[in-house]
């Protein structure tokens, strides 16, 4: 891989509460990841099916195996920024799936509207909390990189003393 571009994925401050940010973002998408598996009805295909993703059982592993992944990658600041793109992609596609059937009211595209009390922007708001919090963080990292306790920049300064 080019130096250049490397050390732009690396790049991070040495801002030490980023790792707030990365111990939620990281715990949470590692935990989720494993449910998928452990309560595949619940969590993977089965959940998958009934909101009308399709093949759900090889998007079920999929969406685990790059949960458990990634999450255990910004846990350990290993590549921040790259590990968070599938994740930020994976918040996006739960939003559209889960959360803008219940902003309209209905299902759309073959994605269904799960059973609630009420629908629309208000309902929308209060489904999605986790989402958003989740895209938020890893937007966050994405545009931060790792923070002062993180393999990123370790290997950052390792980089940069290389040059000197």
């Amino acid at each position: 891989m080019n130096k250049m571009l490397t050390t732009e994925i690396l790049k991070t401050d040495t801002d030490k509460t980023t790792i707030l940010i990365r111990l939620l973002v990281g715990s949470v998408f590692l935990f989720e990841g494993i449910q998928k598996f452990l309560y595949a009805d619940l969590r993977g295909a089965g959940r998958f099916e009934g909101i009308g993703i399709p093949f759900p059982e090889f998007s079920a592993v999929l969406t685990g195996g790059f949960e458990i992944i990634c999450g255990l990658m910004v846990l350990g600041g290993v590549l921040t920024r790259p590990a968070v793109i599938p994740l930020i992609i994976i918040m996006v596609t739960a939003i559209f799936t889960t959360k803008i059937p219940i902003l309209l009211g209905q299902g759309y595209f073959g994605f269904s509207l799960r059973e609630l009390d009420h629908y629309g922007f208000l309902s929308m708001m209060h489904e999605s909390r986790n989402d958003l919090a989740m895209l938020t963080g890893t937007i966050f990292l994405f545009i931060k990189g790792g923070g002062y306790w993180s393999f990123d920049l370790k290997w950052y300064k390792s980089l940069k003393q290389g040059e000197s």
